[in-house]
């Protein structure tokens, strides 16, 4: 048993406590469709790419992806073609403030993390790791929202942050008629992973991720066709006044990286949540973290 004093919840907390050490990974001959497949399959967002040495060449992320389907480039191209180089990493040992600095400097959602050996990869630390260690301490913590609410004792919720202190307003919508490449436009210049789907009724019909949209480039539907042959629904949403936790265990349980806000209505949309923003809270679901003694199992 260790008790860390912190600011925040990740302060004394390394790397190495929170990376995952799968890896996915490609060699530069791979092709884009390989990258798709692979991204599917494990239900992440970017590849790794390796040259003939097995040491890291670069990244191909979903948003290269995007760029290549956008492009009309062939499933069968290689995906040094596409990949985002150099690979940025961060090391075992450096803390999870540090490599949030870099992941929000960079503006990337993962960090490939390396040991004595700069060029081979040990691991890769992304913000749901980082959101799943914070939620682990807020689900043991005897302030627990879950244990709060189960309990009844919601007047003791004054200190927890809620959803809406940490909302994007900035709501990225299209019409359901509206083609993939117009979407797609959107997604590059705004840098949004997912596009909230409207009707003729301007309500919300559904959404778009990127995930869709490379499973759109890899089943040949063309750029042309409209959002609504490819959109999810119904739209997953959170309640603007909901306990911060509450809304991070659907992000991680749904395998999420955003959940839409509603208020009021589940047809009033008013802005997004995003595992970034919470990651760079530094904290856990309520203020206690930023002040207090938290004592966690090493």
């Amino acid at each position: 048993m260790s008790i860390i004093d912190r600011k925040s919840a990740l302060s004394g907390l390394t790397v190495r406590e929170a990376m995952r050490r799968l890896i996915c990974y490609l060699h530069r001959n791979a092709t884009i469709q390989m990258a798709i497949r692979q991204t599917i399959k494990y239900k992440i967002n970017a590849v790794l790419i390796l040259d003939q040495k097995d040491e890291a060449l670069g990244v191909v992320a979903k948003i290269n992806i995007l760029g290549a389907y956008y492009a009309g480039l062939p499933l069968t191209m290689p995906l040094d073609a596409i990949m985002a180089a150099p690979t940025i990493t961060c090391h075992l040992t450096d803390s999870l403030d540090s490599a949030l600095d870099i992941m929000r400097a960079a503006r990337i959602q993962r960090l490939y993390v390396v040991g004595d050996e700069p060029n081979k990869v040990l691991g890769v630390l992304a913000y749901p790791d980082i959101l799943g260690i914070l939620y682990r301490y807020c689900h043991q913590c005897e302030r627990s929202t879950l244990r709060l609410l189960e309990s009844g004792s919601t007047n003791k919720l004054t200190d927890h942050f809620k959803v809406c202190e940490l909302i994007n307003p900035a709501l990225h919508t299209h019409d359901e008629n509206d083609s993939l490449m117009k979407i797609m436009e959107s997604v590059a210049v705004r840098g949004f992973g997912t596009v909230l789907i409207k009707g003729h009724n301007d309500l919300p019909q559904g959404v778009v991720s990127i995930t869709d949209l490379i499973l759109a480039y890899l089943h040949d539907i063309p750029p042309s066709a409209t959002a609504k042959t490819i959109m999810n629904t119904p739209v997953l949403s959170c309640d603007y006044d909901e306990p911060l936790l509450m809304a991070v265990k659907k992000m991680i349980f749904s395998d999420l990286d955003s959940l839409y806000v509603h208020r009021d209505s589940p047809t009033n949309i008013v802005g997004v949540l995003t595992l970034a923003d919470v990651a760079r809270l530094r904290s856990g679901s309520c203020r206690a973290c930023m002040i207090s003694r938290i004592e966690m199992n090493s």
